[in-house]
């Protein structure tokens, strides 16, 4: 009996030690970054009304500077458009149309729980002015892929649009 009891005595120690093991902090979960979405939404919304304004005044380069250098574009019947250089020659067609005016209307800017990825969607209501004098007006749709840089910018990876119908 006494030997038993002297075991038992003698275990207590090792399941001590035991449950102090497996209750040592674990390292703690990484903090889940601080959810941005709403002042991300704003600095998108915020870059097609520049645009918008840019495009009127004809700044290519301001235009040109919300597109990520490997960005790719598409137009209706034109085959893609990639890479910064090639989206500044497509976009100076646009910029450099007489009486140009552009105003976009943003139907949704949806930012990614990550904030690292946005999708903008809307239309784009623009005029020209041919030779003559004579206004012509056009609507697309479009839909804008924004990734963030690692200065927390936002750049444009990939735009599309369709004309409407």
């Amino acid at each position: 009996m006494l030997r038993k009891r002297f075991s038992l005595l003698a275990s207590v120690p090792v399941l001590i030690a035991w449950a102090a093991v497996g209750c040592t902090n674990q390292p703690a979960a990484p903090a889940a970054p601080p959810d941005t979405r709403a002042a991300d939404e704003a600095a998108i919304r915020a870059a097609d009304a520049n645009f918008a304004q840019w495009a009127a005044a004809k700044d290519l380069d301001k235009c040109v500077s919300l597109y990520a250098d490997d960005a790719v574009a598409f137009a209706p019947g034109m085959p893609a458009v990639i890479g910064k250089d090639n989206i500044r020659k497509f976009i100076s067609g646009l910029v450099n149309a007489p009486g140009l005016q552009v105003n976009i209307h943003i139907a949704s800017v949806d930012v990614a729980r990550s904030g690292d990825i946005a999708i903008d969607r809307g239309t784009v209501d623009s005029t020209v002015t041919d030779k003559k004098g004579k206004a012509t007006a056009q609507t697309v749709e479009y839909v804008l892929v924004w990734k963030k840089q690692a200065d927390g910018s936002w750049k444009i990876a990939a735009d599309t649009s369709a004309n409407q119908k």
